[in-house]
């Protein structure tokens, strides 16, 4: 009876014990568990205020990023990328302009796709990028130089009209609920009796060039205008070139309803626009004519 009387409180002991040792290993597991789950939504926080942070500078024009970037107007620069090829060659004998204008459907009326435009009667601007940017730009450029002209009586400068026109690009860059010019420009005429031609960047940033292509394949355009540019050349030399470098894009072959080109002669001083048949014959003069098609029924 004695040895039962002791059994029983032993084993009512030892189950507390169990009991307890059960719920503290519970409670150690839960704590582990709340201290793992404080950890993952530690990280994933970390993860989204990161997130949230790229954003902000994606989307802010105004921010810069850590590393000193303003992405609107990279992603600017990208949408001048994805806008077919625009060319730009200074010659003594002036400035050619030479855009590649293919057109979506062969229902589209070629003439309806601009990409050079007269400026002033010593100016003309070839395009790359949105047509839409392009035109406000080159709205605003021909106002610039009419007040020039009422204010001062001369034809505006070259490297002012410019100048202008990178400084209201530039000031997209700082004002919020705007966005950056998805355009770049190639400026090109005669100031003081000697041509000059200059690029307008998305980030209102001008840049001077003997030549120079904006727009698509601009690595492998540009790097056939360092080869084979020379100072020496004439303007009809210019035309030539700037022909063969739009034809890189188009597997070296155009038709004159596919490009436009312009001039701006050193003696005149005037833009002129090329008609298809004198396009035509520079085609056929640096043989970039169509293939024709063999194929017999």
């Amino acid at each position: 009876m004695l040895h039962k009387a002791i059994e029983t409180p032993l084993v009512t002991l030892t189950l507390i014990l169990t009991q307890t040792q059960t719920k503290t290993q519970a409670l150690t597991a839960i704590a582990t568990q709340i201290r793992s789950r404080g950890r993952r939504d530690s990280i994933s926080s970390d993860t989204m205020q990161g997130q949230a942070q790229q954003q902000a500078y994606d989307r802010g024009i105004t921010i810069f990023s850590p590393d000193g970037r303003l992405y609107q107007v990279e992603y600017a620069r990208e949408a001048v990328k994805r806008g077919t090829a625009s060319v730009g060659i200074r010659t003594p004998d002036g400035i050619v302009l030479a855009a590649d204008k293919r057109s979506r459907s062969p229902l589209m009326e070629p003439t309806s796709v601009e990409k050079i435009h007269k400026t002033d009667d010593h100016v003309g601007i070839a395009s790359a990028g949105h047509v839409a940017d392009a035109r406000q730009l080159i709205d605003f450029a021909r106002r610039q130089a009419q007040v020039n002209r009422l204010r001062y009586g001369e034809p505006v400068g070259i490297e002012t009209l410019t100048k202008n026109v990178t400084d209201n690009i530039q000031q997209y860059t700082q004002v919020g609920g705007a966005r950056p010019f998805g355009v770049a420009l190639l400026i090109g005429g005669i100031e003081d009796g000697s041509p000059r031609l200059y690029e307008t960047d998305p980030s209102g940033t001008p840049y001077e060039w003997k030549a120079v292509s904006i727009g698509a394949d601009r690595s492998d355009l540009q790097e056939h205008l360092e080869e084979n540019y020379t100072d020496e050349l004439s303007l009809d030399e210019g035309v030539g070139l700037a022909l063969r470098t739009i034809a890189i894009s188009n597997d070296d072959e155009l038709t004159a309803a596919g490009v436009d080109v312009a001039t701006v002669a050193t003696d005149t001083e005037e833009f002129s626009e090329l008609t298809n048949d004198e396009i035509s014959a520079y085609i056929a003069d640096n043989d970039l004519e169509p293939a024709e098609d063999t194929d017999s029924e």
